[in-house]
């Protein structure tokens, strides 16, 4: 056995096949499973880890933005995730919202889920369990160290990169590979632990842009506090609440009902009507100029340039996203922007001319 990634409700099996098959290796895995015993009561270290986050941050407000340009622009979750994740709960307001979201805490159940010690996590007390569904399409990009929630879990994005979850804020690193914190471990580089309970402060954006360059230097301590997670009381809790829990899951199921039910009786079809921006589409470029074509399908996402100006060999045009990835459309060669073809936020294929150079 080389590794054992243990997920919220699953385990990775990191094995060499040249010294066991993968055979011998789930028999010695179920074999195991077998042996384990349900338990009621028992407890394990669980430290509370104060995070900040900077509400509703500029930069979850641009990954919106983008995703809207030129993935999805009807989708029911923009132009605001959080106004989604109110209504899609049955809460009042966005304040509401808020208020959950900051007196909640996390428990941790895995770690990794988008690379890098991202942390997945849910509040312990189910009335702060908000749910939500997840992007569909995905975003192509999202900051790093993004917040957000998808379907009852919270996950703090590790790195930056493509993503699905409701995003509410941005929070500081989950990873520190070069060291220089006391707040990582020298052979651990991510920052939390599994049954750690994460809870959030408010800070400006203006804090938290501090606070990220301070933190990987060690010159911003994380407010942590030992305790405990003890399976007893928790149970005891939940039966305790179980009336007012039940109460608050009964909202956000009839929340959630409407606003599927919403969805159906709208056209969320993703339309790209020609506007007086789009020229006509040469099939042969005209004797004089040069096509410039996309080399994969995707999304046109940005133009850099624009018409009548010049360009050089190599330099950047605009922006396709493509596969949750940004590709660089790269000028052939040298001359002035004839034409451009298509519109930001249309849909490229393969082969097709976007803009047209003359020589």
């Amino acid at each position: 056995m080389v590794d054992l990634t243990p997920g919220i409700r699953s385990l990775q099996v990191h094995f060499d096949p040249l010294l066991v098959s993968r055979e011998e290796v789930l028999q010695w895995t179920s074999s195991f499973i077998d042996k384990l015993e349900v338990v009621s009561s028992g407890s394990v270290p669980s430290r509370v880890v104060s995070l900040p986050v900077s509400w509703n941050d500029p930069t979850t407000r641009l990954a919106i933005e983008k995703y809207q340009q030129s993935v999805r622009p009807d989708a029911p979750w923009c132009p605001d995730n959080i106004e989604f994740i109110r209504r899609i709960n049955g809460l009042s307001s966005i304040e509401e919202v808020r208020k959950i979201i900051f007196d909640a805490r996390y428990v941790v159940l895995g770690l990794g889920d988008v690379y890098l010690g991202a942390p997945v996590a849910t509040p312990m007390d189910p009335r702060h369990r908000l749910v939500t569904t997840k992007y569909n399409p995905a975003r192509t990009w999202t900051p790093e160290n993004a917040v957000g929630i998808g379907g009852a879990y919270l996950c703090v994005y590790g790195m930056e990169g493509p993503g699905g979850y409701q995003l509410f804020g941005r929070t500081l690193q989950m990873w520190n590979r070069y060291g220089g914190s006391n707040d990582f471990a020298d052979d651990r580089p991510w920052l939390l632990r599994f049954f750690d309970q994460i809870q959030f402060y408010e800070v400006s954006s203006s804090e938290l842009e501090e606070i990220r360059r301070d933190f990987p230097l060690g010159r911003y301590s994380l407010k942590t506090k030992d305790s405990t997670f003890d399976l007893g009381k928790y149970q005891r809790f939940l039966s305790d609440h179980a009336s007012e829990i039940s109460n608050f899951q009964k909202q956000q199921q009839n929340a959630f009902r409407e606003e599927r039910e919403r969805w159906q009786s709208e056209d969320r079809s993703v339309s790209m009507e020609p506007g007086e921006f789009e020229h006509e589409k040469p099939e042969i470029a005209p004797e004089g100029t040069t096509p410039v074509e996309s080399m994969v399908a995707g999304n046109l996402w940005k133009w850099t340039v624009s018409e009548g100006e010049q360009v050089e060999q190599g330099q950047g045009l605009g922006i396709i996203e493509s596969m949750k990835m940004e590709i660089a459309l790269e000028s052939p060669g040298s001359g002035k922007v004839l034409s451009i073809l298509k519109r930001e936020g249309e849909l490229v294929n393969t082969g097709e001319c976007l803009l047209l150079l003359e020589d």
